[in-house]
């Protein structure tokens, strides 16, 4: 798979900037430990410095590990698809390499345990690894803080919080909801936390992803503070914010033209947003059809 992104890097036809996550396999870790971490190549277009793991499943499928059973399903706590023991062993080789560990976990106890793994590889420190948790969709209200602490960014995704409202309290119950889609209480204590799409689980549709987060059924972020979690924070999860993430001297040239202002119009008009135009490292690489707007 990254020969075949780098093929299509040789014929310029490569407009994003990817941050690859090699999964837990462990000939193929053994391989690029070996080889080092790739950082910001092909003129800024491919990075290959972190590994991608699971610790439990998905909450719609009752998957998702709980530290107390399901309220719509008594006898199900969800599942540990990993062994925390394999997680700690992956995370400290791939820190010695110099690699980002970014975990999988949606429910409150497979949150807890990543915590804790992180906790035990020494993932603190203002220029440490920039762990991940990726999604952090339920945690319990006791290790919120800890993300913070342990130099954890919470990678989610808010607009699960849309795709899951209709069924997310009857699967957690009215005391662990609080605990769900908890991007405002992370934020309040202090956790980084970057905003994506989660294609292609979800659509790639970063409008509705920003929806989620200023107006959807959670505490709502700021629209600044949304803003920011899908450009500079998200490419601070990534090593990419000194060349990508916002508008500044120095930086790529990456950016959309929308026919609206995200911080003025009202909330209900933000899903409906048309891209106009697209420029990768200020080049135009697409423009919408005049039909389409």
């Amino acid at each position: 798979m990254l020969e075949a992104h780098a093929d299509v890097i040789a014929c310029d036809a490569y407009s994003i900037r990817n941050h690859a996550m090699l999964t837990d396999d462990a000939a193929l870790l053994e391989r690029h430990f070996a080889r080092g971490p790739v950082d910001a190549a092909h003129d800024g277009r491919l990075s290959i410095r972190a590994v991608k793991m699971y610790a439990d499943g998905a909450l719609g499928s009752r998957g998702a590990a709980l530290l107390a059973p399901y309220a719509d399903d008594a006898m199900n706590r969800g599942l540990i698809v990993t062994p925390p023991e394999h997680l700690a062993k992956v995370t400290a080789q791939a820190l010695q390499a110099g690699f980002q560990p970014c975990i999988h976990a949606i429910g409150d106890r497979a949150n807890r345990m990543v915590l804790d793994v992180y906790a035990a590889a020494g993932t603190d420190g203002r220029n440490g690894p920039r762990a991940r948790i990726e999604h952090a969709q339920v945690v319990a209200l006791a290790d919120i803080p800890r993300f913070a602490g342990l130099n954890v960014t919470a990678s989610m995704q808010a607009v699960h919080a849309l795709s899951d409202m209709e069924w997310a309290r009857d699967r957690l119950g009215p005391d662990r909801i609080e605990g769900a889609y908890a991007w405002r209480r992370l934020l309040d204590a202090g956790a980084a936390v970057a905003n994506g799409t989660d294609a292609p689980v979800e659509p790639v549709d970063t409008p509705r992803s920003f929806y989620a987060a200023v107006a959807g059924p959670s505490a709502p972020m700021t629209r600044g503070e949304a803003l920011r979690s899908m450009t500079i924070w998200a490419a601070r999860a990534n090593f990419q914010e000194r060349f990508a993430g916002s508008i500044s001297v120095g930086k790529y040239a990456d950016f959309v033209v929308m026919d609206r202002d995200w911080m003025t119009v009202p909330a209900s008009a933000i899903a409906g947003t048309q891209i106009l135009a697209t420029y990768f490292a200020g080049e135009e690489v697409y423009r919408a059809s005049a039909r389409s707007f």
